[in-house]
Parts: structure tokens; sequence; C-alpha cells
């Protein structure tokens, strides 16, 4: 049987990513390097490529349960172990650059915090960075959990928590579980009406982002904001 050491070496993933960088593996390869082996009579590369077609997507398999993980032939609790690991090690470098105190310069760093924090969750979760005059962090809440509509985000119970930090503006975020980022009407209502509570306190809304599988909304980006 052939196996990968029998490819030429810049197919194979470890040295195609040496030489290429990791931006040049698909998501096979990619998963192929972190399986490290394949099983009986099937190699790491078909393995990883068998694995996405039954779990749909990376995004699927990182959001496995333990059980769900484990089911799947070449896996098992080491490997389920060793994933989370990984995943809360990427999480952690995220989020690190953006503690209290940083002051938002870069777009892309916000959203790929705000990505970190929420799109692993199964279920809606709306939050928010709550910041100062100079656009310095003073913290992340996250307020309201479950299906997101107008009748469970209560603007005033935000507003509560903006004036006891004394923040000046803020950037709301939430995420769809289902992977798809697109603002519904009723996402369009809840930003205008927490806009409105904000502008009687003097505060600012920057944006609202919603976090999908491999995409994000920004409102200030469509210019809803």
């Amino acid at each position: 049987m052939t196996t990968i050491k029998d490819w030429p070496s810049q197919e194979r993933p470890r040295e195609k990513l040496l030489s290429k960088g990791s931006n040049a593996l698909s998501d096979a390869e990619l998963l192929a390097i972190f399986l490290r082996t394949g099983c009986k009579g099937i190699d790491v590369v078909a393995l990883s490529r068998l694995l996405l077609t039954e779990f749909g997507s990376l995004h699927a398999i990182f959001a496995a349960s333990e059980h769900e993980f484990c089911a799947k032939k070449g896996l098992g609790q080491a490997k389920y172990v060793q994933l989370q690991a990984v995943l809360e090690m990427s999480r952690r470098y995220l989020q690190e650059p953006l503690q209290k105190g940083t002051t938002l310069t870069s777009a892309k760093q916000t959203k790929d915090f705000l990505i970190a924090k929420m799109h692993a969750y199964p279920y809606e979760v709306f939050a928010a960075l709550l910041l100062d005059t100079q656009h310095q962090i003073i913290c992340f809440h996250e307020f309201f959990f479950g299906s997101i509509d107008s009748a469970t985000v209560h603007p005033r119970i935000i507003a509560q928590k903006v004036l006891h930090e004394n923040a000046a503006a803020i950037i709301l975020v939430h995420n769809h579980p289902s992977g798809d980022p697109t603002a519904s009407i009723c996402d369009r209502k809840i930003t205008e009406k927490i806009i409105s509570a904000m502008q009687l306190i003097d505060v600012r809304v920057l944006d609202h982002f919603i976090i999908g599988h491999q995409k994000t909304t920004s409102f200030a980006e469509k210019g809803w904001i």
C-alpha cells in the first residue's frame, strides 16, 4: 500500500506547509498534520477527507462533542483532548492582544478577538465590548443567551452595565450558530433600539458584528451604523 512517505516531498502536507506556508494547504491537509497518522488501510490525508465529508466541515469537527468525535474512525479520546487544547490555545492567542486597557487600532484585530470569543457557542449569545473615551477596552460582557430577538435583548440592561463601567462607546456582537452571519430584520431592529438607548446616555455604538462559521457581518462596513 502506498503511504504519504511514498509521495513526492512537495505534496506531503508537512513539507508543503514548510515550503509554501499554511495558507497553501487544504482543510484536509491541515487536519492531516494534526492527526499525524491514519489507520489500517487508509493514509492520514484520505482519513482527513473522509472525516470532513462525514462531519461536513472543519467547524463541525471542532464543535463536536467528545462522544461524536470519538465515534469516528481513526479518532479517540487522546486526539479529542489534543484538539481541545489546540482550540483553547488558539482562543487565548487571539484574545491576548485585546486585554483591559488595550486601545483598538485594527478592525481585523477586533474581529479576530470577537470570532475567538463567540464562534464556538452552540447557542446564540449577545455581548459587547465596552470602551473608554480613548477606545481602550474596559471589558467584554455577555448579556443575553439563547434565541436572540427583540423581546430578549433589553437595552436598559446594556445601559446599566455601560453606566456602571463608565463606558464611552460599545461594539455589539452576537453569533449565529447556523453559521450564516446574514443580518435579519430582527437583528437590525435590535441594533436600532440599542443605538437609540445609548444616544440618551451619550454613548456611541461603533459597530455590531454577527459571527458565523466562515464569515462575519459588520454593520459599520454595511453602512448601517
